[in-house]
């Protein structure tokens, strides 16, 4: 059963670090911090803890996608609205 969820771990683990490119403190910082996560659970068996993991996982990943788009809105905003009120 763990061998099944294998292949799901390393297909977040390869879309945080590609989310991770983008990172506002850079993408070492949090290649580092991604790797020391996934390490420090290494060594889980239990199929139930490593699908709350996997859920964890996937909700950073949909707060870092929230950030990104923030952050692109932000900056469209500001290039294309003034803060001048008529």
């Amino acid at each position: 059963m763990a061998n099944s969820l294998r292949g799901e771990v390393i297909k977040l683990y390869k879309n945080l670090l590609y989310l991770g490119r983008e990172y506002p403190k850079g993408a070492d910082y949090f290649r580092t911090r991604l790797k020391a996560a996934f390490l420090k659970n290494k060594d889980e068996t239990d199929p139930e803890k490593i699908k709350q993991l996997i859920a964890r996982g996937e909700f950073v990943m949909k707060e870092l996608e929230a950030l990104y788009f923030l952050r692109k809105y932000r900056a469209m905003k500001q290039r294309y609205y003034s803060d001048d009120k008529p």
